[in-house]
């Protein structure tokens, strides 16, 4: 056997386990499971995991941006007109989100922890200085009381209405953006306060939520299950609510947001439970997504979430008394505020009724400011960008006895909303990167090994047709040959050298063909004719 038949053999045996190796990888997908199985263990809440320490103190800077409606035609609104408001913000601050007092529970499967969130204002992302800008709003605390006393008797509603009257207290209230946010000492409730020590004296939208957590937190660590990685267990020892009136409205449902399991597809529906919302919401795919390089899944609200029963029968636990629901997009959330007739939305009434949106002029919804989204990594399952965004409204209707609700028309009134945005920063997106470029590296070798086998296949191939091509010419040559020393051997047959003199001296030495200074004799062979 010739070198090169040894080289043809070697890369066809060494092709064909190449082929036959890379194409089983790819079919049982050996490597993919094996990076699989590998990010379900890296991706737990444990001490010894790469991702305990983002969990504990997330990276990513988080801000929140609140707007506020200022209510620009009070007297008319009074009068029984349509309301004007004219949105004003951002008032910008970065928020803080430590976990603290952590510890294990049930061997590592569960963990505790609070999450406190502290707020510090940003001038440079901000409209104005918060201490210094006027907003006037609706005043909450006066429609809470006029709310509560709705069920009293006419007489004693007109005394009360009479006596906060001569506080100087009414519907519409004006005051900095810092003092409805941070809080402010009520009159009303200043009074309320000394009746009621329980009552606290002090209102605002953010009162008591600088430096406080929302409360006691106990989630799933992921050991047992990787999708169960993040997941809440517990809130404030509460596995279901006792708020709505059904049990599947009162479940506590999915992550906190923060985190979310590995290995997510399309298909799947993301649940979290907002704490401020006072009840779990889900999230389906809308989209892919790039941010800062990386590819993401983009998962949002659907509609059915905030539909009417009439719509969505699911909702109907969300009316509470039961039967008594709302419109499509607004959710009534008194049951968890203590009875103040709060209601949240999206901002600008976005994916809600149109009667809600149409009843207060300057209201402009739409999907890219006010749409509420989730963008993450599918293969790690980390956020990679996070726009939440709900806005506080307040039910306004007429009330016997309060003569400055006598010709209003029943609205919900928009407060203010916020915008909650975080986005990865540079050196998480760099680490994510070179993960997704590993992963993806290693779930293509069983690709790179086929890839290979078709190569040598190819340089097989080529080597085959040009070993058959130079037999072939060997072939001619030999053949050319063959005839070439057939037809030398007659013409030597047909002249021969017989002596450099002619034999008869008689005959004369110009009669003989001269050659080369030699004497030809002619042979019989020429001699005969044809």
């Amino acid at each position: 056997m010739t070198r090169r038949c040894s080289a043809m053999y070697a890369t066809g045996i060494v092709s064909a386990l190449l082929l036959i190796g890379g194409i089983a990888l790819v079919v049982a997908q050996v490597f993919q499971t094996m990076i699989h199985e590998r990010l379900k263990k890296e991706f737990t809440l444990t001490e010894a995991s790469r991702v305990f320490e983002s969990w504990k103190n997330p990276p990513p800077p988080v801000y929140m941006e609140y707007y506020f409606f200022n209510v620009t035609n009070p007297k008319e609104f009074l009068a029984g007109r349509k309301a004007a408001v004219q949105q004003i913000g951002p008032y910008t601050y970065r928020e803080y989100r430590p976990r603290e007092n952590i510890s294990f529970l049930e061997n590592g499967t569960k963990i505790y922890a609070l999450n406190p969130k502290s707020f510090v204002f940003v001038p440079e992302k901000s409209v104005g200085n918060p201490e210094v800008d006027i907003v006037r709003t609706v005043n909450i605390p006066f429609v809470a009381v006029m709310n509560e006393l709705s069920s009293y008797s006419f007489f004693l509603r007109t005394a009360i209405s009479m006596y906060i009257k001569s506080l100087g207290v009414d519907l519409f209230l004006t005051r900095t953006v810092h003092e409805v946010l941070w809080g402010f000492k009520d009159p009303l409730l200043t009074k309320l306060h000394a009746m009621k020590p329980e009552v606290d004296e002090y209102f605002g939208l953010m009162w008591k939520k600088n430096g406080t957590h929302e409360g006691e937190f106990v989630f799933h660590t992921g050991v047992e299950n990787y999708l169960d990685y993040g997941k809440i267990d517990t809130w404030n020892g509460m596995r279901k609510m006792n708020w709505w009136s059904s049990s599947q409205s009162n479940m506590i449902n999915g992550t906190d947001g923060a985190v979310f399991h590995p290995l997510i597809n399309r298909n799947e529906l993301l649940y979290i439970f907002a704490a401020d919302l006072c009840r779990s919401i889900h999230l389906a795919y809308v989209e892919d997504v790039e941010v800062k390089g990386i590819q993401a899944y983009r998962f949002a609200p659907p509609s059915d979430v905030l539909m009417s029963p009439k719509e969505n029968p699911t909702n109907e636990g969300f009316c509470v008394p039961a039967g008594d629901c709302l419109g499509t997009g607004v959710l009534k959330v008194s049951v968890c505020r203590e009875g103040a007739p709060i209601v949240v939305s999206f901002p600008h009434f976005y994916q809600a009724d149109p009667m809600y949106i149409n009843a207060i002029d300057g209201l402009s919804p739409n999907k890219d400011e006010h749409e509420t989204y989730l963008d993450l990594q599918p293969t790690s399952g980390v956020p990679i960008r996070a726009c939440k965004r709900a806005q506080l409204n307040i039910i306004l209707k007429r009330v016997q006895g309060f003569p400055s609700t006598r010709f209003i028309n029943e609205t919900i009134f928009p407060i203010m909303f916020v915008n909650e945005t975080a986005t990865i920063d540079d050196d998480s997106a760099s680490q994510m990167r070179m993960l997704l470029r590993i992963v993806t590296c290693a779930s293509n070798f069983p690709l790179l090994i086929v890839g290979m086998g078709i190569i040598l296949l190819l340089v097989l191939v080529v080597l085959f047709f040009r070993n058959r091509q130079k037999k072939s010419e060997v072939k001619r040559i030999d053949f050319t040959e063959a005839f070439h020393s057939l037809t030398t051997t007659k013409d030597e047959t047909a002249y021969t050298q017989v002596s450099d003199k002619p034999d008869d001296p008689s005959q004369s030495a110009t009669s003989q063909p001269k050659r080369n200074g030699s004497y030809i004799a002619m042979s019989p062979v020429e001699a005969q004719k044809c």
